[in-house]
């Protein structure tokens, strides 16, 4: 029941275009730091594979035929693409679900305080961190300024080496006794996880003289006024570019990979995917880490909405067909899981456990304690997904998160499975899990599209319902 480890049965070629494939990776980490970011990457690489923007076919009343590649945007935070089957859309598709929003900092609507000679932006955190990992890095900031008028202006501070680069303070060791007698979870209390934003005063100024100078420089890079806060989304991000890791560069070190290591391959995966039998869906989502809730959350109609406009383009639509679409549907949930830490053993149950270089991990469920929460897959679909990474040579494992009433954990799985549809929870080990910087192994990279592209390539026997 060990899984091997799929370095050692690479050749050559695999190797090159394992490396191929992870430096693109590398590449889209180091770009996409925030939702926004990750959706216009994705969607200038679907326009350049030939996908065209749902709401131009619908303006230009043009119909959908087998091959055709179309892809739709929600509120620049959420992407959804398809390329239309052979088969009948209510026979089902086959979908590639992912998240591309990340455990973070925001900045507050009204951030900006001065004390003692220094200007602050405070922040709220964004999903579950360990708050005392955020202090003492080096920050960048990324986001959008709108301004009453719609002037949408963005904000990119941190990742250039022109760039100053921005801190949460943390009290030094001389004087952390007792800071130190405190629960992790207290060490940095929320409140404090503010940012150093700046410390020389306006001249001629007394009262508030650091903030006005701030102000002043905010007016002069971004004409933004103090209030524009109000109407802006900053996040808070690590700065620095993902990373080869280790002497022998077998792995990638960098902010965001939970889950945007899945989002990445399965969007590479359906890229490279042509002509499928069955119609092919690869959706890239927002708001996971808070409970998918929102109208870019996976909770949302925009799925279902867009699946809709679809079956209209192919046909005439009815809402018998958009249920059968759904629920005949086979889904990877495609979302990380824990990687065996030696250092931590205790935290896992190795039998059960998730090994990086050991391939693409399915969860047959997620949730906690008694699998609350979770989408528990059934055993025939489990089988068929054995079968499709088999026949495809795909590496592969299987894992829960963690040792049973330890944790858990929860994906978009048990969402989507609401529509009666097959799905299974699928992704990439990862050590450092929610921590600023993440760490994967490149051969899992390589194996998690590999077998993705199989799965989309699939073909299930249609079963009616």
């Amino acid at each position: 029941m060990e899984r091997p480890n799929a370095w050692k049965n690479y050749t050559k070629r695999e190797l090159k275009a394992l490396e191929t494939l992870n430096q693109g990776y590398m590449d889209f980490l180091s770009k996409g730091k925030t939702e926004r970011l990750c959706v216009q990457l994705a969607e200038e690489m679907a326009r350049q594979h030939g996908y065209v923007e749902l709401g131009e076919l619908i303006a230009g009343k043009k119909k959908l035929k087998a091959g055709d590649k179309v892809y739709a945007v929600c509120m620049k935070k959420t992407i959804v693409m398809f390329q239309i089957g052979k088969k009948p859309l209510e026979n089902g598709m086959n979908i590639l679900g992912a998240h591309i929003d990340s455990p973070r900092l925001d900045v507050k609507q009204n951030p900006l305080y001065e004390d003692t000679d220094i200007a602050y932006l405070d922040t709220h955190y964004y999903g579950g961190i360990k708050k005392w990992q955020w202090v003492t890095i080096p920050l960048a900031i990324y986001g959008v300024i709108v301004k009453k008028d719609g002037t949408v202006v963005e904000v990119a501070i941190g990742d250039k080496e022109e760039d100053p680069v921005f801190c949460v303070s943390d009290l030094l060791i001389h004087l952390a006794g007792e800071q130190q007698e405190k629960k992790a979870s207290k060490v940095v209390e929320a409140e404090n996880l503010d940012i150093l934003f700046g410390t020389i005063p306006l001249q001629k100024e007394e009262k508030d003289a650091v903030k006005k100078n701030v102000l002043a420089i905010l007016k002069e890079q971004y004409d933004m006024e103090e209030e524009d806060f109000l109407s802006a989304e900053l996040e808070v991000v690590p700065a620095g570019r993902a990373r080869e890791c280790g002497i022998d560069r077998s792995m990638v070190m960098s902010y965001g990979q939970d889950d945007r290591v899945c989002a990445y391959t399965s969007l590479v995966a359906m890229l490279e995917v042509e002509k499928p039998e069955v119609t092919s869906c690869c959706l890239l989502v927002d708001k996971e880490e808070i409970g998918s809730v929102g109208a870019t959350g996976m909770q949302s109609k925009f799925f279902e909405n867009t699946v809709a406009e679809l079956i209209a383009l192919t046909g005439t639509y009815s809402d018998l067909k958009l249920k059968r679409c759904l629920a005949n549907s086979s889904m990877l949930s495609s979302d990380v899981n824990a990687a065996y830490d030696p250092l931590y053993a205790s935290a896992f149950e190795k039998k059960n456990a998730s090994y990086m270089g050991r391939g693409l991990v399915f969860s047959k469920f997620t949730g906690r304690g008694g699998k609350s929460g979770s989408n528990d897959a059934n055993a025939e679909y489990m089988g068929r997904i054995r079968r499709i990474m088999d026949d495809s040579k795909v590496a592969f494992q299987t894992a829960e998160l963690g040792k049973v009433d330890v944790g858990g954990g929860g994906t978009i799985a048990y969402i989507m499975s609401l529509y009666g549809m097959e799905v299974i929870d699928s992704g990439v080990a990862v050590l450092n899990m929610h921590a600023p910087w993440e760490i994967t192994s490149k051969a899992d990279v390589y194996e998690a599209k590999k077998g993705y592209v199989a799965f989309l390539k699939s073909s299930a026997p249609y079963i009616s319902r």
